[in-house]
């Protein structure tokens, strides 16, 4: 970069790309919020291991998309069905986390805010089910349960245990 460039691309605080960034707390408050509406796939398996009575796992995506496969433990309620059927599958205050195809799709939002307004304590599984089989979970289809290698792209450590145990052959543990 010329000195020029170099010039132009600083601000008086630093490079342009913080011109307008948000204050320290600000940042804080903002980042501890999208905690407590949201977890990661990772989580969600060592939770599921750990305390599988602790909430309920709810896939909000279509028939076709639930039969094609599905987190195992899950519970299949489309998101239009949330209102009317939630009372019968998940029990009045039970922690709920969401998922739907990934992250493309803002499906798990709207469950969510089904769940809320049934005053279900609440989370967003980030990247769905995509990302739950691209870290190499093992899912469930109509045919049984099944696994895919991980994708390296999505972060992971492979051949670690979740909890970061290498004696856990081939489990899968997120690297961050």
């Amino acid at each position: 970069m010329t000195d020029a460039a170099t010039s132009s691309a600083l601000t008086a605080t630093g490079p342009a790309l913080f011109a307008h960034v948000a204050e320290p707390g600000d940042a804080a408050r903002h980042f501890a919020a999208r905690l407590a509406f949201e977890t990661d796939v990772s989580d969600v398996a060592v939770a599921l291991r750990e305390e599988p009575d602790g909430f309920v796992l709810v896939d909000t995506r279509s028939e076709a998309s639930w039969r094609q496969g599905r987190v195992p433990g899950a519970v299949h309620l489309p998101t239009r069905r949330i209102a009317a059927e939630a009372a019968e599958l998940v029990p009045a205050g039970t922690p709920v986390v969401v998922y739907c195809w990934g992250p493309g799709c803002n499906g798990a939002q709207r469950a969510a805010l089904e769940f809320a307004r049934l005053g279900h304590p609440v989370k967003e599984m980030i990247g769905g089910f995509e990302y739950w089989v691209r870290e190499g979970f093992s899912f469930e289809t109509d045919e049984g349960r099944r696994a895919r290698a991980a994708d390296p792209l999505t972060n992971v450590t492979v051949g670690r245990g979740l909890d970061g145990d290498p004696a856990t052959p081939g489990a899968i543990a997120c690297a961050c």
